[in-house]
């Protein structure tokens, strides 16, 4: 099953996502319309409300509350987004100008807080604590991730196992906390349960190592932000700290700069040190396996062609382009 098959599968369902995104969205307040609308529609690939209409689906759930709470993890995603943009002064993303870049970091850093507790004023409606107790636990994981990877920003001493906990509560944890949702909405046995959570761990964390892959091999067109934006904010991401670790002492020292100082006065010695250390190639090669793991975690649930499309989604997170 290709991407395109597995959007046709969900259409339905992501169609009512965007109609209660559309709906819930609605503030008194003008800017906020703005602004959330401005980052939600703006293209993004939409896998994190994805996994959790599948993952309903896959367990044979015919209620509506995965509506909901696919729209809520959008929510929560796009919170961080807006707050991830201002911290990290970037001006763009998905190809088009930032939030912050249009309406100033106050303006976003404050829709993002409304995101955040709309998010939660919906899972308070959907009525059932369990999602609440998950949802909670994964926006307080988000936070946590937020602020151990601004600890490791300029440190080029950051190894490749803290920089693991990092991505697993920025981004993996969004996803396991998605897939998890599925089984919980139809009180799946508790194995059934971990599995979905694992599948989601794992793919969260191959989708995000092949981001950190594209930041130093894909153009700025098909990212849709700036090439080398994790070097200019000083993160040592893994394809910087696996050719420090094979790389020259000459290598090694340039890389070491570049985090320490940021900014892009280094990226095609950088760039380089990464190719010939095969840095990439190692990064492409663990989210690979991660994307394996996520698979085989979907053994323990039954066939179906939903589970075909998680599946899909495992194999998409390392094959993707942008």
């Amino acid at each position: 099953m290709d991407i395109s098959a597995v959007h046709e599968l969900a259409a339905d369902d992501m169609a009512a996502v965007n109609k209660v995104i559309f709906r819930r969205l609605k503030s008194d307040v003008v800017l906020i319309n703005q602004i959330g609308a401005h980052i939600v529609y703006s293209g993004g690939k939409r896998m994190r409300p994805l996994i959790v209409l599948l993952a309903a689906r896959a367990f044979g759930y015919e209620g509506d509350k995965h509506i909901d709470l696919a729209a809520v993890v959008e929510f929560i995603h796009t919170a961080t987004l807006l707050h991830d943009d201002v911290v990290d002064e970037s001006d763009k993303r998905r190809n088009q100008e930032t939030a912050n870049a249009l309406w100033g970091n106050s303006a976003s850093v404050l829709s993002g807080d409304f995101l955040y507790s709309r998010s939660f004023e919906m899972m308070v409606d959907v009525g059932v604590m369990r999602v609440l107790a998950i949802l909670s636990h994964a926006s307080n994981q988000i936070a946590e991730g937020e602020v151990l990877q601004l600890l490791n920003c300029n440190n080029p001493d950051t190894t490749e196992e803290e920089y693991m906990k990092v991505i697993y509560r920025k981004t993996a944890t969004l996803f396991e906390a998605g897939a998890r949702l599925g089984a919980v909405l139809v009180d799946a046995p508790r194995e059934q349960e971990q599995a979905m959570a694992d599948y989601g761990r794992h793919l969260g964390t191959a989708f995000q190592l092949i981001d950190d892959v594209m930041d130093y091999s894909a153009s700025g067109e098909e990212m849709g932000k700036n090439v080398g934006d994790d070097l200019a904010e000083g993160k040592p991401t893994l394809p910087l700290i696996q050719a420090m670790k094979e790389g020259t002492e000459q290598q090694r020292e340039t890389i070491r700069r570049a985090i320490e100082n940021g900014g892009r006065e280094q990226i095609d010695a950088v760039t380089q040190a990464i190719e010939s250390t095969n840095a990439i190639a190692y990064t492409a090669g663990l989210a690979k396996r991660e994307a394996d793991l996520a698979t085989a975690a979907l053994n323990a649930i039954p066939p179906s062609p939903y589970r075909d499309a998680l599946a899909a989604l495992a194999e998409f997170s390392v094959n993707r382009s942008s």
